[in-house]
């Protein structure tokens, strides 16, 4: 399965709208440029710190679940479901970093 460019700044651009303007820091540098980050008003940097802040807080979720019934007190609907999002979460970083090593070795590739 390849990603294009285009797609891949298509889904960076729905990223962006769907975190809404609560992503600030490089983003204000980024919109002064042209292009696609600038018209997202955020950074790739802050969105990607955004899915690992998130992945981190399903896995604590789903860890907290997982005592829960272990104890006795939780419910395994509840269990499964923490552990799903937190299998999703993390599978979603994981495959951005994947992307981001991808390019940028074959930037470096690349002959000047």
């Amino acid at each position: 399965m390849a990603i294009g460019a285009l797609d891949a700044a298509a889904a960076y651009g729905r990223a962006m709208k769907t975190a809404g303007p609560s992503m600030g820091g490089l983003g204000d540098m980024a919109s002064a440029g042209s292009g696609a980050a600038g018209a997202a008003g955020g950074s790739f940097g802050s969105m990607v710190e955004s899915m690992v802040t998130d992945a981190s807080s399903s896995l604590r979720t789903a860890e907290a679940e997982s005592a829960k019934q272990v104890a006795g007190k939780g419910d395994l609907i509840d269990v499964v479901t923490a552990m799903g999002a937190a299998e999703t979460a993390l599978d979603t970083v994981v495959a951005v970093r994947d992307r981001v090593v991808s390019a940028y070795s074959e930037i470096m590739r690349m002959q000047i």
